[in-house]
C-alpha cells in the first residue's frame, strides 16, 4: 500500500458530499471530481441520485447513496422502498445504516432482517449493499456481531461510520471488522478521513474502500509526494 500511485489510490474512494445543505451545484461539481480525478464512485443523499447518474452515464464512476440515513431507526419496509428507489434511479451501491437501537438491545434476528431485507431489494437492481455500524455507539462485541449479520444475509462491505455520528473511523474498528468478516466481505472505512497519512493507514489496516468528503485534498497530496 506504501507504493500506491495517486490514481490507484482514487479507485478506492467514494467522493462523498451528505452534508444536509448541499445544493445541485455542489453535486455537480461533486461529480466532475470524481470524473477528473477517477474516484470509485460519488456517495450523495437519495434526492440527488437522478443528478449524478446523468451526469456520470458512460463514465466509470458509480453512484452511490445511503438509506435510513444518518439514525438508522427507519422502519424496514421504508429502507426497502428507499434503496428501489434510489436503485431504479441509477444507484449502484446503497450504504444502509444498520437499526442501532436494535442491535444495542441483543434484538439480533430483528437486526439481521433488516439488513435482508435491504440486501434482497438491491439485488433486485443489481446493486450492493454496504452495511454501516456506527462504530462510536457501539462495544466491540457489537461490531463483531453487526458484521457478522451483515455478512450471513449477503452484504458486499460493512462500513465504520456516517460521518454524523460523535467520532469516525478508527484503525483498531477497522482491525476489528477486517477480522470479524474474515475478508470475506469488504471494509469500508468512513468518517474524519482528511488527510493522506489517515487515509493510507486504514487502507493498511485492512480497508477495502474508503469514503471522505476530504477525497481531492488527499489526491493532490498523493500527487505533490509522487511529483
Amino acid at each position: 500500500m506504501t507504493n500506491l500511485q495517486a490514481s490507484e489510490l482514487a479507485r478506492y474512494i467514494d467522493h462523498t458530499n451528505l452534508r444536509p445543505e448541499v445544493t445541485p451545484d455542489d453535486i455537480h461539481r461533486l461529480c466532475k471530481e470524481a470524473v477528473s480525478y477517477g474516484f470509485y464512485a460519488v456517495c450523495v443523499n437519495p434526492i440527488f441520485v437522478p443528478q449524478c447518474s446523468e451526469h456520470l452515464r458512460e463514465t466509470g464512476v458509480k453512484v452511490c447513496s445511503v438509506v435510513g440515513f444518518p439514525l438508522g431507526a427507519t422502519p424496514t419496509t421504508i429502507k426497502v422502498e428507499e434503496t428501489h428507489w434510489v436503485c431504479e434511479r441509477g444507484a449502484a451501491e446503497v450504504d444502509m445504516v444498520i437499526a442501532i437501537g436494535l442491535l444495542k438491545a441483543k434484538l439480533y434476528s430483528a437486526v439481521e432482517a433488516d439488513i435482508a431485507a435491504v440486501v434482497e431489494a438491491a439485488r433486485a437492481n443489481n446493486a450492493a449493499v454496504k452495511v454501516i455500524l456506527e462504530t462510536a455507539m457501539l462495544t466491540d462485541e457489537e461490531k463483531i456481531m453487526a458484521c457478522e449479520l451483515a455478512k450471513s444475509v449477503g452484504a458486499a462491505f460493512v462500513k465504520t461510520s456516517t460521518g454524523f455520528s460523535k467520532a469516525g473511523a478508527t484503525i483498531e474498528d477497522v482491525k476489528l471488522m477486517q477480522k470479524a468478516v474474515k475478508a470475506e466481505i469488504g471494509v469500508k472505512a468512513s468518517g474524519g478521513i482528511k488527510t493522506l497519512a489517515q487515509a493510507m493507514a486504514m487502507l493498511e489496516a485492512g480497508a477495502t474502500r474508503l469514503g471522505t468528503s476530504a477525497s481531492v485534498a488527499i489526491l493532490e497530496e498523493a500527487r505533490r509526494m509522487q511529483a
